[in-house]
């Protein structure tokens, strides 16, 4: 029987083959003629396109950068300790790409689509590379609908929209990860899909965003797409071009998105790295010429679909003793709909979140804002650019008219009211309550000691007896003079309940 088994088998492999014929097919191959770090010289490859995909022997792929007469540059996405000067390097005509799909949300992947959370292979067909156009013009709808942050100070005076590029800028440790998670975690009960791509970033910060997302229960609609600072330059440049991609993908589906590119400063120097090793004319500091246009390319892909979905962006910039005028930040400030500054001074002083109100803007502004917020945002704006301007002059110990010592004793409610624990997110319905009433003189006879408790009883109250009026606000409904009247009275009555309580207990 096993005499027979191997005869059958052997006739099947003959049969087989004799039927197959072999198709003969031209690979254009170079040689490697210097390796260096993170970058490669190979001679040949005469048809080889700009950013094409690029094999060598060891399974390394590179990506087709200088296109020379004699040489190509090939920036590569893995370690060079891999390969040599003498070994074979192949086109593979194709330009990179990554799998994308709904098997993402959860996981952990790199600018390749390697899994990097140990959980397991992707079992995704689909793919999507890395380099798209961004949508043209008459695709675009214009950006309307609010992506609520739950921070007071951004909801009310700083609003984003779903679809816009807000800019978070400021120097080192003033907070700008934490709102940028905190934003990621405010979508925890809404269908927003969240993308966190850390450029450059230690692992130790990668995995503390990780553990802050998976433990604020965000994680299964999440996708973090890191490039450790350890990782090679071109998977530095590559990485939030792939991690666009895959939230396109999801956008494309009528979802909306929201990506923070964590951040793009160590992006430019991963850039400008490559081309400086690559030997590309260097500019200003250094910076290739087309230092602009690859931070263009990217947050232009940033957009509302006008068939629905959107994309909204959220880079990081760090910059230096308060350099508003840095190259790469006036370059991002210049692409972006608006900035979120975070200042040094504040941070310092404990005023969390440090967002500096008069160096913040929101080009989208209040198109973009819920209506209900109109009750509060002039008049917030309005008191403090007052406060910070007469807080000034107060220092010298200049005599102050009892008007002018009213404006510096609500500025420093109104200040001390937009502090918020980087993980209280507040709906809009809480933070409207208490930013009305801070506005309307409500807690200028409290000290400042007791406005955090204050604000807790007022939240609860409002909570409790204005529920309909919230859901009304949570509709985008414009809210009456009735509706106004009706939350002071409240707020009143809660501040009078919490002024009879001798520990200022919730009532």
């Amino acid at each position: 029987m096993l005499n027979d088994a191997l005869t059958n088998t052997a006739m099947t492999l003959k049969r087989l083959l004799e039927q197959h014929q072999p198709a003969l097919t031209l690979v254009e191959t170079g040689i490697i003629s210097h390796v260096g770090h993170g970058v490669a010289l190979v001679d040949g490859l005469p048809g080889v396109q700009a950013m094409e995909l690029v094999e060598f022997e060891a399974g390394l792929f590179g990506l087709a950068f200088n296109l020379d007469p004699e040489q190509v540059g090939v920036v590569l996405l893995g370690a060079s300790a891999q390969i040599a000067a003498g070994s074979r390097v192949r086109r593979t005509g194709r330009v990179a790409d990554l799998p994308v799909g709904p098997a993402l949300l959860g996981r952990i992947v790199n600018a390749l689509g390697q899994p990097l959370d140990e959980l397991g292979p992707l079992n995704i067909t689909e793919r999507s590379p890395i380099e798209r156009e961004a949508p043209a013009i008459l695709e675009r709808a214009p950006v309307t609908e609010p992506l609520q942050t739950g921070i007071k100070v951004i909801d009310a005076a700083i609003p984003i929209g779903r679809g816009q590029r807000q800019l978070i800028i400021g120097d080192r440790q003033t907070g700008k990860t934490a709102i940028a998670l905190a934003i990621l975690v405010n979508q925890r009960d809404s269908d927003v899909i969240c993308i966190y791509c850390a450029i450059g970033q230690r692992g130790d910060a990668v995995a503390r965003a990780v553990d802050t997302l998976r433990a604020q229960r965000i994680m299964p609609q999440t996708i973090v797409v890191p490039a450790a600072a350890e990782d090679p330059p071109g998977l530095q440049f590559i990485t939030p071009y792939a991690a666009t991609s895959i939230a396109e993908y999801f956008m494309q589906q009528g979802r909306d998105v929201v990506i923070v590119y964590d951040d793009l400063t160590h992006h430019a120097l991963a850039y400008r790295e490559l081309s400086l090793l690559l030997r590309r004319p260097p500019g200003r500091e250094a910076y290739p010429g087309d230092i602009f246009y690859i931070h263009a390319r990217l947050l232009e892909r940033a957009t509302h679909l006008a068939k629905g979905g959107s994309l909204t962006a959220l880079p990081i910039i760090e910059i230096e003793a308060e350099n508003l005028a840095a190259y790469i930040a006036t370059n991002l400030i210049s692409i972006t709909d608006g900035q979120i500054y975070l200042s040094p001074e504040l941070f310092h002083k404990g005023l969390l979140p440090a967002v500096d109100v008069g160096k913040s803007v929101s080009r989208v502004g209040g198109k973009a804002q819920l209506p209900a917020y109109r009750l509060v945002a002039g008049a917030l704006k309005l008191y403090y650019a007052q406060f910070e301007e007469l807080e000034m002059f107060a220092r010298f110990g200049t005599r102050l008219d009892q008007k002018t010592l009213g404006i510096l004793e609500r500025g420093k409610r109104v200040r001390e009211i937009l502090k918020q624990h980087e993980q209280e997110a507040l709906s809009p319905f809480e933070q409207i309550i208490v930013l009305l009433a801070v506005t309307e003189g409500l807690f200028d006879n409290l000290p400042l000691h007791e406005i955090a408790q204050a604000e807790q009883t007022l939240r609860t109250v409002a909570m409790n007896y204005l529920n309909e009026i919230g859901q009304r606000i949570e509709r985008g409904e414009i809210l009456t003079g009735e509706d106004r009247a009706a939350i002071l009275e409240a707020a009143k009555q809660a501040l009078d309940l919490g002024e009879a309580d001798g520990d200022r207990t919730n009532p």
